[in-house]
């Protein structure tokens, strides 16, 4: 007896319902909603335009699978693609930045189980295509990481223009911080925001490249004179050996403070020329780091403007 093609068997309709259920829930926010999608449905771009975005997220999730399961022939590399790539999620680090995070994540993650458990039911119709999946899914998560990041500078350019327009000075230097803190974040350099320690306030820290850096981000009308460098240095000085230093003014440097740290530098410099680039996406940041970090320690300067290191490298 001649045996039945597997490729005809279906998924069950309970499996499409679990997909529908987490894929709705695995983000609060629609904007990272859709960019997940449209990343998953990169290789079937004519499923996008029948996806209303302006709808809710579940309504979203409602229509996918709708057409998803009205052909499952031809859209079934990518259903169990979905299936497979939410089914191995544990963690939703959209849901644990909200408010409410800890009741979202644990719906959530009840919604992945369920899934999970309906995807370990359709193991054969899974096999067959699970490293074609498996290729669509890395691809996916590729390009939406790339959206992602992309967006997420977008963002932070956004609040780095409505800073220059603040009248509230100290306000700003509040919210300056935080920038920071999520600029590095974003660059995986693990910040630590502002702490006080015994005589001295240190406005934030971080690591790169194996050593750790001490931050000082001033946002003043003036440049940045000798007598405030000079006390960064002690202060570095005092962190150990190998500890390095940031600092960060938007207005600049005046050219004596400059010229006293044009030999020998325990830190580093960065102005507002600098956090445009990055924003602007013209160099990455960590880019930008090692090479005022190489320049530090071949020449003893701690200043290299962004603009050389780009005619150098386009």
């Amino acid at each position: 007896m001649q045996q039945p093609d597997a490729r005809k068997k279906t998924i069950n309709p309970s499996a499409y319902n679990a997909l529908a259920d987490a894929l709705w829930l695995i983000y609060w926010n629609k904007d990272p909603f859709e960019l997940y999608v449209r990343g998953m449905l990169k290789d079937h771009s004519e499923l996008l335009p029948q996806l209303n975005f302006q709808a809710t997220k579940r309504e979203v999730s409602g229509q996918l699978v709708k057409l998803l399961r009205s052909n499952e022939t031809r859209y079934l590399d990518v259903t169990v693609a979905l299936m497979l790539d939410i089914a191995a999620m544990d963690r939703f680090p959209n849901l644990e930045r909200q408010v409410d995070g800890d009741v979202m994540v644990a719906k959530a993650t009840a919604a992945v189980a369920e899934l999970r458990r309906w995807t370990g039911k359709q193991q054969d119709i899974i096999k067959e295509h699970e490293e074609h999946a498996a290729a669509i899914a890395e691809s996916a998560k590729k390009d939406q990481d790339g959206r992602v990041f992309a967006q997420a500078h977008d963002d932070l350019k956004q609040r780095f223009i409505v800073m220059h327009a603040a009248t509230d000075k100290h306000q700003r230097g509040t919210d300056f911080e935080g920038f920071i803190n999520e600029l590095f974040a974003l660059y995986d350099l693990e910040p630590r925001a502002a702490y006080i320690m015994e005589y001295e306030q240190i406005d934030g820290a971080f690591s790169f490249d194996t050593d750790y850096y001490v931050l000082e981000a001033k946002w003043w009308k003036e440049r940045i004179g000798r007598r405030e460098l000079d006390v960064f240095k002690t202060n570095i000085e005092r962190k150990g050996k190998n500890t390095l230093g940031l600092y960060v003014s938007m207005s600049g440097f005046t050219s004596d403070a400059l010229a006293i740290y044009s030999l020998s530098t325990p830190f580093i410099t960065m102005d507002g020329g600098d956090f445009m680039a990055v924003l602007d996406q013209r160099i990455r940041l960590d880019h930008l780091m090692t090479h005022k970090r190489k320049h530090a320690s071949q020449t003893g300067h701690c200043y290299l403007p962004v603009s050389e290191i780009l005619s150098r490298t386009e």
